[in-house]
């Protein structure tokens, strides 16, 4: 078995341009407003001739008037066309399906090819032209040859292995590919191409005996928080001029994951979420720990609750009321506007920032909602939570930071504490706006990503905002969020 390593290049992938709508067949029926046509004379002993007993004129501003009974050349020409492609449906549905797989093997240059040796053909016999069969003799012996290189079957056994799926940024995605032949005959060299984002690596593999196999080992560069489609990997033939192309898909094509970088936000900085787990709220329940009062039971109210020293004092039934405690809960609101952010790397920052908060709820048992201008990311589970983050992006979108704050205020009803991840630029105006979005009992602060800013902290009106310059930033400005 031989073994080689090689470094594979990624990029992103490029969405699909969007298809073109049918257009629809063309009106039979004439444009309205056509000149009437005149009356036959009266008392004429001839018989009086119809519009319809003489080819129809043209007219200005719409189609000639059709006789009635009678289907228009247009629909007649549609009709025989539609009968006619139904008729032969049963011949030319096999033969088309049957010359597909050859079809698609032929390169474009390959086609020009053909082409160009079916007319050297016909005209060098027609003409008796001779350097015309000459080119085509040259050019027919070169299509044969195309296809003595790509004929033959494949018996490979091919694995592609990631290793590790899920990275982080910086970190070495390796990747194998080991292809066996399992056929009883050796196999002729070959050529594994493996997409790898918007590239394709190509692997070269040598003539393989019964039972052999080749091993190529790769990495992926991990430069950029991605989600990066590697496969399916495909094996191809191909001759020296690029007539013929034959490819074969042996694998399903795997998703690599390169998550944010997050920080470890253990500790005094997490404090703000600690102080307010167990607050006493002016929300009143039904099911608590805080006693609030006495009230008349109410049918469908829970009878553990009645206070029976209370019913036995005034003869009725009187449950026991509580306040309802503060659990903390984490809302974190992650801009995606491309206006919100002056650079790249701002809102690579925030990602990060948004990722370090949220798993820190996370591995707290906290509750976590994570929210972005066009939905929400998976918050339950760190994975999926760091999953998502991979494939975010900015976007040109009309959903501000403040209606996002509004559907957090509808949406996140039990949340404690509310963090804005911006870029630098938002306003302060915006921020404030936002900010009064949000409930008046939950405890709203702002994180600006600024690369290459200084930590800092200052208030606009209630409203907290740090500003940090890298992700190391982050536990040090959050100490500060109490001062």
């Amino acid at each position: 078995m031989t073994t080689t390593e090689t470094s594979v290049a990624a990029g992103g992938t490029p969405d699909p341009a969007p298809g073109r709508a049918p257009q629809g067949a063309p009106s039979t029926t004439g444009a309205p407003g056509a000149p009437d046509s005149p009356a036959a004379p009266t008392g004429s002993p001839r018989r009086a001739r119809t519009p319809w007993s003489r080819p129809a004129r043209p007219t200005t501003g719409g189609a000639a008037p059709a006789r009635p009974g009678r289907a228009t050349p247009s629909g007649s020409g549609g009709g025989l066309a539609t009968r006619l492609r139904r008729l032969l449906a049963p011949v030319t549905t096999p033969v088309a399906e049957a010359i597909a797989p050859v079809a698609s093997v032929v390169s474009p240059f390959g086609w020009a090819v053909l082409v160009g040796t079916v007319a050297a053909w016909w005209a060098g016999l027609l003409f008796s032209w001779v350097e015309l069969i000459v080119v085509a003799v040259v050019l027919t012996v070169a299509l044969l040859a195309a296809v003595a290189f790509v004929r033959g079957t494949f018996k490979y056994t091919v694995d592609l292995d990631l290793g590790q799926q899920r990275v982080t940024v910086g970190d070495r995605a390796v990747g194998r590919l080991e292809v066996s032949n399992q056929s009883p005959r050796p196999l002729l060299p070959a050529v594994m191409e493996l997409p790898v984002g918007a590239g394709v690596a190509s692997f070269p593999v040598p003539r393989l005996r019964t039972g052999a196999s080749h091993e190529e080992i790769f990495t992926i560069p991990t430069h950029r928080r991605s989600v990066i489609p590697v496969g399916p990997v495909r094996s191809v033939r191909a001759d020296p001029l690029g007539l013929l192309r034959r490819e074969v898909v042996w694998t399903d094509p795997e998703e690599l994951f390169v998550h944010p970088r997050t920080k470890n936000l253990s500790g005094s900085s997490t404090g703000f979420l600690r102080d307010l787990e167990g607050r006493v709220t002016q929300d009143i329940s039904n099911s608590d720990v805080s006693f609030h009062a006495l009230r008349d039971y109410v049918p469908g109210d829970d009878r553990r609750h009645i206070h029976w020293k209370t019913t036995a004092r005034t003869g009725q039934l009187m449950v026991r009321q509580f306040e309802e405690t503060r659990r903390s809960h984490l809302a974190v609101i992650l801009s995606t506007r491309t206006e919100d952010y002056g650079h790249p790397d701002e809102f690579e920052l925030a990602v990060s920032s948004c990722g370090s908060l949220g798993l820190q709820a996370i591995k707290e048992d906290r509750g976590l909602t994570v929210l972005v201008n066009d939905g929400s990311l998976r918050g339950d589970n760190r994975v999926r939570l760091l999953d998502d983050l991979a494939r975010v992006e900015t976007r040109e979108l009309r959903t501000s930071l403040v209606d996002v704050a509004r559907v957090a205020t509808a949406s996140v009803t039990d949340a404690s504490v509310v963090a804005l991840v911006v870029g630098s630029s938002v306003t302060p105006t915006e921020l404030r706006a936002a900010s009064a979005r949000l409930p008046q009992d939950v405890r709203v602060m702002a994180i600006q990503c600024v690369p290459g800013a200084k930590v800092s902290r200052h208030r606009i009106a209630e409203l907290v905002v740090l500003t940090i310059g890298e992700l190391g930033d982050l536990p040090l400005a959050l100490r500060r969020l109490n001062d």
